[in-house]
């Protein structure tokens, strides 16, 4: 990869990671809606499709922790730890299948969703582990309410967001 480019990239990354922490204030700080729109997610995710697969790791990795460390919020253990593996998941599987697959809208959704889906497993993983260390009750049911019942708007959220900006630059970066 030539040096431009790397920089290029590296720039976006910490633009990317920049938005996750500013990205949660705009939820007012209100926990519930900050869980049901996941705010910190769509930079991760974007950094995967714009800047490949390990920087869309790094930056998934580092954004929670690094935003609990300055301003509390998530809280560190086991919010931002499981957020931190979740959205290192994310960056790393959007940016490996968008490389992977043929550059047409319909596999932009498609490595979406797979990420998304990988993603919410591996913080659900994370969470059951943090549970059995502390002797609490982590099933199948506090999984599917925490990722996916009350993440609904957020998941919509992405859904429609997500596809409409990688194509609107993708668009953009092709002129260039």
């Amino acid at each position: 990869m030539s040096s431009r480019k790397n920089l290029y990239r590296m720039v976006l990354a910490a633009m990317f990671l920049a938005l996750c922490l500013v990205l949660p204030f705009l939820t007012g700080q209100i926990p519930q809606i900050g869980q049901a729109l996941s705010p910190m997610h769509i930079p991760a995710l974007l950094c995967g499709f714009f800047c490949g697969p390990w920087y869309g790791l790094v930056v998934g990795l580092i954004g929670p922790v690094l935003r609990s460390l300055l301003f509390g919020m998530p809280k560190l253990v086991p919010t931002a730890i499981a957020m931190s593996f979740e959205l290192a998941t994310y960056g790393f599987l959007s940016g490996l299948l968008y490389k992977l697959f043929p550059k047409k809208i319909p596999f932009i959704y498609v490595t979406l969703i797979i990420s998304m889906i990988v993603g919410r497993v591996v913080n659900g993983c994370v969470n059951a582990i943090f549970a059995g260390i502390n002797k609490t009750p982590y099933g199948l049911q506090a999984f599917y309410t925490a990722t996916v019942v009350k993440t609904i708007p957020g998941i919509i959220l992405h859904i429609i967001l997500i596809p409409a900006i990688v194509i609107a630059l993708r668009k953009y970066t092709a002129k260039e």
